[in-house]
């Protein structure tokens, strides 16, 4: 069942495939692609035009997570790129200041950004064509601009207050006379394009140990902020391990911590256990197990989980199938559960953008970048085009001995996440979707709908979705809980989960919902199908 008034058909392909929330993003990956590029190359380019065109979402001043598929050797390789907090940002600073929580906006609310090192990684290890050539297109839709799509102009329309607050934001973004731009007015950004083509020439060193970094530095620091160069110039992404699961003969891998995407695979864990083929998907009972493994999967993330650089925590021992088993005995059958009770381990809205691409040999890319809240902190460093990120602010807390409390040169525990599964060692499902929180609770809905419901992935991307609330978010989780649901969801299943016990609240349509790319490999036939979220502005791409 699709959600109601929107439907798109799958797209099909057999060279290659691109879903991006960003048609012009994908049509330079596709470019890419015909052209005789990897699906690495494609998707730094990509990235690259994501980070110029889908500007409430994310930038060079957001941060990075991505997943690799390397057909030859089928091995998968997560790229983690989120920055630490400023070397001044100390708990007792803000709570000097009389703040309970985070500021949300401003130079306080910026984490070191981690965008250009994980284009730097993504070139470095996987691309075969030249890092100038796959950022060219970015550059060029910065310095010659681009008509803004609907959902984007809707976005600056509703953020207009806060881009007007930094006078360096408002140049760009509020220079027709005052106002944002409007549904195809074209937008510049000749700083933005200046500072790629920098990145181009010089990779990361270019933004995070050059002249360039004063300018970023000292643009936050004469907004209020609490930065040194040596902040971004100790910036590094990381190339590690993903974590992974299984599920149903797929391999389901997520990436590692700071990334919150421990917790689809927590969740996919406890759900194991239960006979979801059996549910009719968006059912009652269906949601209802769902719903309630996300309580206890979100309550281990906020009692346990911080930068493992700073916080010793059992990931391992959360992942175990010994502590599912435990914890999948904490759902009552036909019952909402509301406070969920602690149990130690065996073993001691958000804004952002996911695209993925696939090409004819094998390969594939996850990847999601974000500024967290829409247009990030509203802080624009003058002379950059740099838009940075709010993660700090939405990320940490000032709760004293909280595992993810502010400090200097730590991270934030990290809403952004992505998946990707195989299967007898092949990349089979390639998805994610913006939404902060919403992520991991859309994941396993993806994945539960075309591996146990056998929906078909654009009938999986459009059925109506749930969203339990709240998350992980310092600011909201003292708020009662909701279970919200998408006009479109079936009465009789909105009426079941009602008498369950669910707080179920309705809402209308749109990308409060995400905005899910999918791609989905069959294996037999060597064909790719796309699927792209009819909630956003984005398409799937084929070759």
């Amino acid at each position: 069942m699709s959600i109601t008034n929107l439907t798109r058909s799958a797209v099909y392909g057999q060279n290659g495939m691109i879903c991006s929330n960003s048609p012009l993003a994908a049509s330079a990956g596709l470019r890419v692609l015909q052209e005789g590029g990897t699906a690495f190359d494609a998707a730094l380019a990509v990235a690259a035009v994501e980070a110029v065109t889908i500007v409430p979402s994310n930038g060079l001043g957001g941060d990075s997570f991505i997943l690799t598929y390397e057909a030859a050797t089928g091995k998968v390789t997560n790229i983690n790129s989120s920055g630490a907090a400023a070397s001044g940002a100390e708990a007792e600073y803000y709570r000097s200041q009389g703040l309970a929580l985070m500021p949300i906006q401003g130079p306080h609310s910026v984490s070191v950004p981690g965008e250009a090192a994980a284009w730097e990684v993504m070139h470095r290890d996987f691309c075969t064509m030249p890092f100038a050539d796959l950022l060219a297109p970015a550059i060029r839709y910065a310095e010659q601009g681009f008509p803004v799509p609907p959902r984007i102009a809707r976005a600056f329309a509703g953020n207009a207050e806060l881009l007007a607050r930094f006078s360096a934001t408002a140049d760009i973004y509020l220079a027709n006379g005052g106002r944002p731009p409007r549904v195809g007015e074209v937008l510049v950004n000749r700083d933005l394009a200046n500072t790629i083509r920098s990145v181009a020439e010089g990779g990361a060193d270019a933004f995070y140990r050059s002249d360039l970094t004063t300018k970023l530095v000292d643009g936050l620091n004469n907004a209020g902020g609490l930065f040194t160069e040596a902040d971004f110039a100790g910036h590094q992404a990381e190339v590690v391990q993903p974590i992974s699961t299984s599920y149903r003969g797929h391999t389901v891998y997520q990436t590692r911590p700071p990334s919150q995407g421990f917790i689809l695979l927590e969740m996919l864990n406890i759900v194991s256990g239960h006979d979801l083929s059996s549910m009719t998907p968006n059912s009652a009972d269906s949601i209802h197990l769902l719903v309630e493994a996300k309580k206890i999967a979100y309550s281990d993330r906020n009692r346990m989980a911080g930068d493992p650089n700073f916080v010793d925590w059992p990931l391992g021992g959360l992942l175990s199938m010994e502590y599912a088993d435990m914890r999948r005995d904490q759902i009552h059958p036909f019952q909402a559960g509301s406070e969920v009770r602690p149990l130690m381990p065996v073993d001691g809205r958000g804004d952002t953008t996911y695209f993925c691409v696939a090409d004819g040999a094998g390969n594939a890319v996850s990847w999601i970048h974000s500024l967290s809240n829409g247009f990030g902190s509203g802080v624009v460093a003058p002379g950059t085009g740099v838009l940075f990120n709010n993660r700090a602010g939405r990320g940490f807390t000032l709760e004293p001995d909280h595992p993810n409390v502010i400090e200097p040169g730590k991270r934030t525990m990290h809403t952004l996440n992505c998946y990707l599964t195989t299967v007898d060692g092949q990349a089979a499902i390639i998805g994610g979707t913006p939404g902060g929180d919403f992520q991991p609770q859309c994941g396993i809905q993806m994945l539960t709908k075309l591996i146990d419901g056998g929906l078909q992935p654009q009938d999986a991307v459009e059925s109506p979705r749930w969203f339990s609330f709240p998350g992980t978010d310092p600011a909201t989780l003292s708020r009662s809980g909701e279970l919200r649901v998408e006009v479109g969801m079936p009465d009789d299943t909105v009426r079941d989960l009602q008498r369950m016990g669910h707080n179920v609240v309705q809402n209308p349509l749109g990308s409060y919902y995400g905005s899910v790319q999918l791609i989905v490999r069959d294996r037999q036939r060597g064909v790719l199908a796309g699927a792209s979220d009819p909630r956003g502005d984005g398409q799937a791409a084929a070759y």
